[in-house]
């Protein structure tokens, strides 16, 4: 079929099942159904319930045998699904694992490219994607400088401009501001709209998307344990979706107490700081604020303000571009004024810091170990290593996946095993960039809990976050970036 015939896709699921090679439980399991050409679906289930490995699957990038152990038939246009790659364009859940290329126009047209598409036809293609998408940077706008959620649009402008029958949406809004959500469900209706196709989402929340989608698929550990249109399913299964973690509009989830004293002594403050991701170009300045003891601090703005460039300089990750990060004597206790100055050892009890992308922290091979690496580099002994570590996985339910390599793991796992990671060592300032992306409603209350007791016992916790629900559950004061002056 050539590139400008595309017509929306027909997928079929026949008892399908996925474990990857290092898993002992399966991800999936009899999972059956048929989408016809053109449907709007959206997927939902808990965290962990398989829904990406499901849209890896369907998009036939899961891998050979060496990879895993499949079961049953995973059918696009009554095919293999790894036989038709090209017919489907997918958007991971992490976009920074697609930036292909080192300038944002060519990343977007490096799928056409591979399709064969007229190069008189690439650029106009490109261009209508980035506009669809509100990805205003020039084509040789270098990617590296792009925020999280800049490279969620370039990702998505990258599978717009491909034009496939079957378009795969893994969390496609998860790092966005509000107005960004928006702005990108509006790009894939209008595309939709333009470029007719079957569409497949994954999304935790799902009243977003309720204008857009024809009919929502649920799946669990028994295979697809809901399947109709979504006023039906919503009105029929609400309480129990709900019960297992899905977040359904009316049901909000458990919120923790307020905190129950004031904020304590500042423990870092920034003056007149300038933050930058590439030397000499600042994204963010004038940045003035404390972080106190015992209190929560919700950074927000809009994407591209350079919210997660000033947690990582807060964190002594990066050096500021101007201006200083201070901490006082209580936080530094001997290390000194500067935390850009301190050790990695140093950091470890004084500043920890979650990225926006999970992957970038992992070093161990099992999920268990990923958890010792800060407490042994400590010297605490193998004792205290093992009970500080059991407590952890089972208050974040990661029992289960403490042998699982972490790179196995779905993005709401890895998200909860770096905070975990990142309170082992107990540290004074707790930085966390979207700390509760991927979470299902369930273990999101379980994480936004975990995060208040420590606000309680003492520690600072900053969240970077679009996620407005934190900063209210955590009575979080509130640093509003705008980007640069």
């Amino acid at each position: 079929m050539s590139v400008d015939q595309t017509v929306p896709a027909a997928v079929e699921a026949r008892g399908w099942g996925w474990r990857h090679a290092s898993r002992i439980a399966w991800a999936l399991r009899d999972v059956s159904f048929r989408i016809e050409p053109g449907e709007r679906v959206l997927v939902l289930g808990a965290s962990g319930a398989g829904k990406s490995t499901l849209l890896h699957g369907l998009a036939g990038v899961l891998g050979g045998e060496e990879e895993g152990e499949s079961a049953g038939d995973l059918l696009v246009d009554g095919a293999s699904a790894v036989a038709t790659r090209g017919r489907s364009g997918l958007v991971l859940q992490d976009p920074d694992s697609q930036v292909i290329l080192a300038r944002a126009g060519d990343d977007v047209a490096f799928g056409c490219e591979n399709l064969g598409v007229p190069r008189t036809e690439i650029w106009t293609r490109v261009a209508a994607a980035l506009d669809a998408v509100g990805l205003d940077v020039p084509l040789d706008h270098p990617t590296k400088a792009l925020s999280g959620g800049q490279k969620q649009r370039l990702a998505l402008a990258g599978m717009l401009a491909m034009r496939p029958g079957l378009v795969l949406l893994d969390e496609p809004t998860a790092n966005l501001d509000p107005a960004g959500v928006i702005e990108v469900r509006d790009a894939v209706e209008r595309m939709l709209e333009a470029q007719p196709a079957t569409l497949v989402v994954v999304e935790h929340r799902l009243d977003v998307w309720l204008p857009l989608i024809t009919r929502v698929i649920v799946i669990g550990a028994g295979g697809v344990v809901a399947d109709g249109p979504p006023r039906e399913v919503l009105q029929r299964e609400g309480s129990r979706l709900a019960t297992d973690g899905v977040w359904v509009p009316g049901w909000p989830p458990r919120m923790p107490s307020p905190p129950a004293s004031r904020a304590g002594e500042t423990l870092l403050s920034a003056r007149e700081l300038s933050v930058a991701r590439v030397k000499g170009n600042p994204v963010a300045t004038g940045i003035d604020l404390e972080v106190h003891a015992g209190e929560a601090l919700a950074i927000t703005g809009p994407n591209g303000t350079g919210k997660s460039t000033l947690g990582l300089t807060l964190a002594g990750l990066l050096v500021p571009s101007r201006g200083e990060v201070v901490a006082s004597s209580a936080l530094a206790d001997g290390a000194g004024p500067s935390p850009i100055r301190w050790t990695s050892r140093d950091l470890l009890t004084r500043i920890g810091m979650v990225f926006q992308e999970p992957e970038h922290q992992l070093l161990a091979k099992t999920v268990r170990d990923e958890l010792a690496v800060g407490p042994r580099a400590l010297g605490m002994t193998e004792d205290e290593i093992a009970a500080r570590s059991e407590e952890l996985l089972a208050r974040l339910r990661l029992t289960p996946l403490a042998a699982a390599n972490p790179y196995t793991l779905s993005g709401g796992e890895k998200r909860r095993l770096t905070v975990a990671a990142a309170i082992a060592t107990r540290p004074r300032v707790l930085m966390l960039d979207e700390p509760t992306f991927g979470q299902d409603s369930r273990t999101w209350a379980e994480l936004v809990a975990m995060l208040a007791a420590l606000r309680d016992e003492g520690s600072a916790v900053v969240t970077i976050t679009h996620d407005g629900e934190v900063a209210r559950a955590l009575h979080a004061a509130r640093f509003e970036l705008g980007g640069p002056a």
